[in-house]
């Protein structure tokens, strides 16, 4: 009996050293999670047997037990490298269209051929649907979860629908004596500003301001188009597009003549068919309607024109068309919302990151690559935005390393070799005894 006590006690003492050396080994594995060993001793005996007198029958393990504490953060320049601090896995699809998800904490991602977000095996990280303009998620569930991708450009280009310009013009400004006006002569204008605007194919154009002063308080406002005049109606012409007047506060008046009330200020609107036949455009595309909006964007009251004793000053000058763009930037936030700026000037919300939590961690059924799937013992994954409920955050360009402290796994190494050693004395006394008993004669 003694000689299958001690077997036990080895085979316990090599358990130990098998999943200390399986710490050490991982110990620079991120997202990897140490384990235990933890044993239970042996004590078999019936109704019949001597309870009291019973010494055991060894000792079995019972379960390897991994440790799921908070990994330290080591910090990146790589934007797709995520690490989850507090609760929480990411969730991991093989295909495109499998439920059958994975779940680890190892946030080395990158793009794949495809652009979809991946890690090393080629998983595709799972992600929620979100609104992409206002960011809002639509679903937190994971049968509605699809993998996250990356397009590389923002789309079909947007011809431009409207132009904001607020400013303020220089009241102590002389009426030009140089005249008639001429865009290409300063002497004929007080000032100028311009914007970019776009055609159905994307293709950039110079729309240029000039703000000519006729009396006191009165202004008219001209305009080109790549270096053409155009008048009020969009043609190519000569003429004033709109006319300014201020009152002796300098605040802008309407046309009939009344104070402005309102952020909204003598809108007007260059045609779009008349832009497109007058000659400017020679690659086939076409202007729509141009709104002119004397504001920003925002449509903020103190953002109207004025006519102060100051030097003129633009206070706004914004368009909502735009080009075709290429990806520039990404960007996660703490609730692993992603945001993709392009070249263009567009910036989107592509989707939010997944995050999952168990009832029980460590009944998580171990499947490699720092893998997890779930189990009878963990309960089934709650769903969740990254930073609710008990779910943790996510921090872009840092990935959690692995929780092994080196220190305490080289302690418990020579704890188990010593333990070891020990057990193996246990079978050699048992030899040597067993051997004088044969040889009694």
């Amino acid at each position: 009996m003694s000689f299958n006590i001690a077997l036990t006690g080895l085979a316990a003492a090599q358990k130990d050293l098998d999943v200390t050396a399986n710490n050490i080994a991982n110990v620079n594995t991120t997202g990897f999670k140490e384990s235990r060993a933890e044993f239970a001793d042996v004590y078999a005996a019936s109704v019949f047997s001597g309870g009291k007198t019973k010494n055991g029958d060894g000792v079995q393990t019972t379960m390897v037990a991994q440790q799921f504490h908070q990994g330290s953060l080591k910090f990146t320049s790589n934007a797709l490298d995520l690490a989850i601090t507090g609760e929480g896995y990411f969730a991991m699809a093989d295909d495109l269209a499998s439920q059958d998800f994975t779940y680890t904490r190892a946030g080395a991602f990158k793009l794949n051929d495809d652009n979809f977000v991946v890690d090393a095996k080629g998983n595709l990280l799972q992600g929620f649907p979100t609104d992409p303009v206002t960011g809002d998620t639509t679903s937190v569930s994971l049968s509605t979860a699809n993998p996250i991708q990356i397009p590389d450009s923002s789309g079909s280009p947007n011809a431009t629908d409207n132009v904001y310009s607020s400013f303020n013009l220089d009241a102590g400004a002389t009426v030009p004596t140089v005249t008639p006006f001429n865009p290409n002569d300063s002497a004929t204008y007080n000032s100028s500003t311009s914007t970019t605007v776009y055609d159905s194919l994307g293709e950039p154009h110079v729309l240029q301001f000039f703000f000519v002063k006729t009396a006191s308080n009165e202004w008219d406002v001209r305009a080109t188009v790549d270096g053409t005049e155009v008048d009020n109606a969009g043609n190519a012409g000569a003429g004033p597009i709109t006319q300014f007047t201020f009152d002796a506060a300098g605040l802008p008046l309407q046309t009939d003549g009344t104070p402005n009330t309102g952020a909204t200020f003598n809108p007007m609107t260059l045609s779009g068919a008349n832009l497109s036949a007058s000659g400017i455009l020679t690659n086939g595309a076409q202007f729509n309607d141009i709104n002119l909006n004397w504001r920003d964007e925002a449509a903020t009251g103190n953002k109207l024109p004025t006519q102060f004793s100051s030097r003129f000053e633009v206070k706004a000058l914004e368009q909502d068309g735009s080009t075709v763009g290429r990806l520039s930037n990404i960007e996660i936030g703490s609730d692993g919302k992603l945001v993709a700026s392009y070249s263009n000037g567009d910036s989107t919300f592509l989707g939010q990151v997944a995050m999952v939590r168990f009832p029980n961690s460590q009944g998580l059924q171990q499947v490699g690559n720092t893998s997890w799937k779930e189990s009878l013992d963990s309960g089934e994954p709650i769903a969740g935005e990254p930073g609710t409920g008990t779910l943790g955050t996510i921090n872009s360009e840092a990935l959690e390393q692995s929780n092994t402290n080196l220190t305490n796994e080289l302690v418990d190494l020579i704890s188990a070799q010593r333990n070891f050693q020990a057990n193996s004395r246990a079978l050699e006394v048992n030899s040597t005894l067993q051997q004088n008993i044969l040889q009694i004669r």
